[in-house]
């Protein structure tokens, strides 16, 4: 072979081994970024939250919508599918979810996320949970929630504990965007404090309003905004009110004056009505969570709905 020939071959040779070399590693570089961590959570409050400090570095589901009652889900044959494939599952803690949610992880078979591992958080670690009983209690109590309140989520304070963890776990699973995962969550945390004090600013006119509410789904809401609490719908957690309990109710909301009744999208309005009628109190619907689905889409559409629409309420005479 003529040595032209051979150097011609030697160097296209040379050549394809290095756009071999190129290609390869664009490709491993590519299925580096779109190998992102999956994150499920139990509901969309958590998977608000988990995209904030994620960013485009994670994917994220939840198994409820805002819309559904977090107590009571439909257990569905996808949800273990998408529990079979997270990196870290994100759940309330507290019996949030006590009813559904624990077969549904043991039969996902995903060892990462079973409790105490280190794909799982219970995001009400670190929480300071009101309403623990300080006696025994039993089912003739209704649904008491024995380690406290589990909708904390409502003090948008409580977000930033949950931000926190996320972040934690996150740098824990994927080390190399810890320092990526910290920024997301001081920028979080800094929009988060920003909105607090504009909605601190709305509802002050109207701290110590009396209210009532369906369910006890807001004494960190009524705490964190200075509203009080008079009295619930229900005369225990999720015990339908009888006509008796109505009548004492009746007389309650004359006699503290109370002037908002707040229920969630998936009650019955049917006694609230009932109250309206009887003493002229206002009823208002307000979404307890995230729900994409009623046009709430992250953790600050929430509580600017919700705000919003109760300081509306509480202007009116």
């Amino acid at each position: 072979m003529a040595p032209t020939n051979f150097r011609r071959i030697q160097m296209k040779q040379i050549w394809t081994a290095s756009m071999m070399t190129l290609l390869l590693t664009a490709l491993f570089s590519f299925r580096a970024e779109a190998a992102k961590l999956k994150i499920v959570t139990t509901t969309p409050d958590f998977a608000s939250v988990a995209r904030e400090i994620g960013g485009d570095r994670v994917e994220v589901s939840s198994l409820a919508k805002g819309t559904q009652d977090p107590h009571f889900v439909d257990a569905k044959p996808s949800f273990i599918r998408q529990l079979n494939q997270a990196d870290l599952l994100i759940d309330g803690g507290a019996d949030l979810e006590i009813g559904w949610l624990p077969p549904l992880v043991e039969n996902s078979r995903n060892h990462k996320i079973q409790t105490g591992n280190p794909g799982r958080i219970v995001a009400s670690t670190g929480v300071n949970l009101t309403g623990i009983p300080d006696r025994p209690i039993d089912r003739s109590q209704g649904d008491v929630h024995p380690l406290g309140n589990p909708h904390y989520m409502l003090d948008p304070e409580n977000g930033k504990i949950v931000g926190e963890q996320i972040a934690a776990a996150l740098c824990r699973l994927d080390g190399r965007s810890c320092e990526q995962y910290r920024k997301n969550e001081t920028a979080f945390n800094q929009h988060l404090n920003q909105k607090i004090a504009e909605w601190t600013q709305k509802l002050t006119p109207y701290r110590g309003a009396k209210i009532l509410t369906y369910h006890d789904s807001w004494p960190y809401f009524a705490e964190r905004f200075g509203l009080n609490i008079v009295g619930h719908v229900e005369p225990k957690p999720g015990i339908p009110p009888s006509p008796g309990h109505l009548a004492t109710l009746v007389d309650l909301i004359m006699r503290e004056k109370a002037k908002v009744v707040i229920m969630e999208p998936y009650f019955s309005d049917q006694a609230p009505k009932f109250l309206a009628e009887k003493t002229g109190i206002r009823v208002l619907v307000l979404n307890p969570s995230v729900a994409p689905e009623a046009g709430i889409n992250s953790y600050f559409d929430l509580f600017d709905q919700d705000i919003a629409q109760l300081a509306e309420t509480l202007a009116k005479k």
